[in-house]
């Protein structure tokens, strides 16, 4: 009704989808950081988050400058089979011009049914003139369980991304592969950093390798009663005794909590890193008219202090609290990116530094071995860009000071103009500061354009304080088996 009335007697035309999604965000808004509302033009990349594999090209994109750009080609995608490389432009699909369109537009024209044809119109990094390349649409596999190995000799490691199709499976296979090669393992790290969650099902099913059978991992509940449920850990345990360290972080939500709570509660294993984030709920979808979704998502971190947490014990009778997200058996302070390096990040400045490196190259020295060394070359290139970032309490003090230009207080809008020029001299010395940080996040992404999403997590663990801590750990037994007694 009150549109209705607004349509007919508004002075100017309304949009109705525009005043629709307001209405709907608003609503969703009111509830919780997690309820989203997803159109019928985001759902399909919706779904590609909620699974593993998807139809398409098998590459990231982006739009950086108004210029459509290969961000990572997957490995064993049909980008990466047709020779398109991380840095090169698309300016036409299938003889689309793709100028001026929006990414979901652009999705939109790239994605289709497995075995159909696509040409597409590129410039390659390094080059000016356009190429022709034809590729086939297919399934594009996104590992789930990017890497797995030795960190030492004698302990192992696998990393899990995301809870997908398949990731109980993956994990399982990597353990019985580090067993072999070691039958005298002292322990496997299970890293679930920045690992946001999946599928419910199998963080049970991961659960299950560790804990025995019969064991309740987590209950739902909800407002219709005859809904709520208890899963259990229905097969025999993959193993029961190795020694396991499960690193975690504040962007480690959902899932990820299940599974690193299991293993605390259990006494299974030791939990490393900082608190989790503290998504106490399942994820559900359902289904709208028009093909559209209402969802739970990601939103921010909310941190409760210990004194509002309810108490706990674990099977050892070790105290634990709830909400607020896990607290793990042993923090460390983690990484915590400096506003200069998220920046450069952010603007892609690192990206497109790396597509100048990379030109010509066909090869770099392997995972552990390569380094970058020129840090003076990244500095040029960031002058040259005339890269420029702003601090959120910039933000603050300009907003301060254009309140106070329309009473035309001009001593105080004086006072802040000078803290704010004290800020800006002192940002000139930012990038230096940052200098090791932005050098681990140049070499991350040259890597990666080499050795994929598997080189990537190679390279961050020769130095990696809380794998060492792991390491530390999982190697004295007596250590191990004091953190988790009764304290």
């Amino acid at each position: 009704s009150v549109y209705r009335e607004l349509n007919i007697n508004f002075v100017d035309e309304l949009d109705p989808g525009t005043m629709m999604r307001k209405a709907i965000d608003a609503m969703t808004n009111t509830l919780d950081p997690y309820t989203n509302f997803v159109s019928e033009s985001q759902i399909e990349s919706y779904w590609i988050n909620e699974d593993d594999k998807y139809q398409g090209i098998g590459a990231k994109v982006a739009i950086i400058d108004d210029k459509l750009k290969v961000i990572e080609p997957y490995e064993g995608g049909p980008a990466l089979k047709a020779g398109i490389k991380a840095g090169d432009q698309i300016i036409a699909v299938d003889g689309i011009n793709i100028e001026k369109k929006r990414l979901d537009e652009i999705n939109a024209i790239l994605r289709g049914l497995p075995g159909t044809d696509l040409n597409l119109r590129i410039i390659p990094n390094g080059k000016t003139s356009p190429e022709e390349k034809k590729l086939v649409r297919g399934e594009v596999n996104i590992p789930n369980v990017p890497y797995s190995g030795f960190v030492t000799d004698d302990v192992g490691y696998i990393s899990l991304t995301v809870f997908t199709q398949n990731a109980s499976n993956n994990i399982s296979k990597a353990l019985k592969e580090l067993k072999e090669k070691n039958p005298n393992m002292s322990g496997v790290i299970l890293d679930l950093r920045q690992n946001g969650g999946g599928l419910l099902h199998e963080a049970v099913n991961i659960c299950n390798l560790f804990v025995p059978q019969g064991e309740i991992v987590v209950t739902t509940k909800g407002k219709v009663k005859e809904r709520d449920q208890t899963f259990k850990t229905l097969a025999p345990p993959l193993d029961l005794e190795l020694p396991l360290a499960v690193l975690i972080d504040k962007r480690s939500a959902s899932a990820s909590e299940i599974v690193s709570g299991v293993i605390q509660d259990m006494d299974r294993g030791v939990l490393i890193g900082q608190r989790s984030f503290g998504k106490g709920l399942v994820q559900n979808t359902k289904e709208l008219p028009y093909n559209a979704s209402v969802e739970y998502e990601n939103g921010e971190p909310k941190d409760i202090p210990d004194s509002q947490r309810s108490k706990f014990k674990t099977k050892n009778g070790r105290l634990v609290l709830d909400g607020g997200g896990v607290t793990p058996d042993i923090k460390t302070e983690g990484k915590t990116l400096l506003p200069v390096t998220q920046a450069l990040l952010d603007k892609y400045v690192i990206f497109e530094f790396v597509n100048d490196f990379c030109k010509g190259k066909d090869s770099i020295e392997k995972v552990g071995t390569f380094q970058f060394k020129d840090f003076e070359a990244f500095s040029s290139f960031v002058k040259r860009k005339g890269f420029e970032y702003e601090l959120p309490e910039e933000k603050h003090m300009k907003d301060a000071i254009k309140a106070l230009e329309k009473s035309g207080n001009q001593s105080e809008i004086a006072e802040i103009q000078k803290v704010l020029n004290k800020i800006k001299i002192k940002k000139s010395n930012d990038l230096l500061l940052a200098r090791d940080q932005i050098i681990d996040e140049i070499e991350k992404e040259i890597v990666t354009r080499y050795y994929h999403q598997k080189g990537k997590v190679m390279q961050t663990l020769d130095d990696d304080g809380d794998v060492k801590k792991a390491v530390e750990i999982l190697r004295d037994s007596k250590k191990y088996k004091s953190v988790l007694s009764t304290k």
